[in-house]
């Protein structure tokens, strides 16, 4: 492609580009705004990794120092004053972060009707921690859909187009899709299903060389499990029910299966050499999105600056 044809498409890709962030844009889901009023309440200052390094995009100015070649020196930029100017480039480093939102029928309960569902809370974290990777300079993207990772706000606005599709599915592990080696997975959702289906799909993901973070959504009423006397459990996947004429008597056994099956994902996850991070939807998603970020910040390599507001 000549140089003419080039200067030629790339006013026409801009402007496509442009059309489409203000069609995404022109109605923002509510969520999208509840996320990213999140993601400004922890205040995390988050800065990228933005520093000088091998890469095509222009980063700053600096004044010619010793050492520099002479080649590096930009001579337009010098020419504006006394003093000779280095042009540096960004190093490019982003790395890619998908997300996972499990839409199986059971993330729809939410035990009360004041508590978030287990999908709906997953939605949330999932936008403001997008929010703040971008700022970051970051590329993140849904798994499942048909985008590859991008940065910047129509990425943002794609993500949360994705997400709030009510579209209901019924399988609870991510899909087996090419993702690129060295990326990054954060998989939202209640980990409910059989432990051995769990453990083969995090070898599979693990295996191919991504680091993961999961985010464990429990609702409180699954894991305290408040009921007494004669209680109907409906099964929503299975589309069955049982009836206990005094749920009180199974709660013990309950409860140590709930912690039992929890500790296994954890103590995998951490063994394959993956984050595990437990949040009960009674809880404020500030919590949530604090411990999550930092779990990433180890992982992508850049530091938060500020600390959260939350108390």
């Amino acid at each position: 492609m000549t140089d003419a044809h080039r200067r030629q498409e790339n006013p026409k890709r801009a402007a496509a580009l442009r059309a489409e962030a203000e069609s995404l844009g022109a109605s923002l889901p509510p969520l999208l705004v509840a996320a990213e009023q999140l993601a400004s309440v922890v205040g995390l200052g988050v800065h990228g990794r933005r520093k000088a390094g091998s890469g095509e995009t222009f980063w700053q100015f600096r004044r010619y120092g010793a050492g520099d070649p002479a080649n590096s020196i930009d001579w337009r930029q010098s020419a504006k004053s006394q003093h000779l100017f280095v042009r540096e480039r960004e190093w490019e480093a982003a790395e890619a972060v998908w997300f996972w939102c499990d839409p199986s029928p059971g993330m729809r309960f939410a035990s009360t009707p004041t508590l978030d569902t287990k999908i709906e809370r997953a939605k949330l974290l999932t936008l403001a921690v997008a929010s703040l990777l971008i700022r970051g300079g970051e590329r993140v993207a849904l798994l499942g859909k048909d985008r590859a990772p991008a940065s910047g706000r129509a990425a943002l606005t794609r993500m949360a187009h994705g997400v709030t599709e009510d579209v209901p599915g019924v399988e609870a592990m991510p899909p087996d899709l090419p993702i690129g080696r060295s990326a990054q997975l954060v998989w939202l959702g209640d980990f409910l299903s059989p432990l051995p289906d769990i453990e083969t799909a995090i070898r599979r993901l693990a295996g191919r060389g991504l680091k993961g973070h999961l985010v464990h959504l429990i609702d409180p009423a699954e894991e305290d499990f408040p009921y007494t006397g004669r209680t109907r459990f409906e099964w929503a996947a299975a589309k069955r029910s049982e009836i206990f004429g005094r749920a009180e008597n199974i709660r013990a056994d309950y409860c140590r299966r709930f912690r039992a099956q929890a500790d296994a994902v954890s103590a995998f996850a951490r063994r394959i050499g993956w984050n595990h991070l437990m949040h009960r939807t009674d809880q404020r998603p500030e919590t949530a999105l604090i411990a999550l970020y930092a779990d990433l910040d180890g992982s992508l390599g850049f530091q938060p600056r500020a600390q959260s507001a939350v108390r």
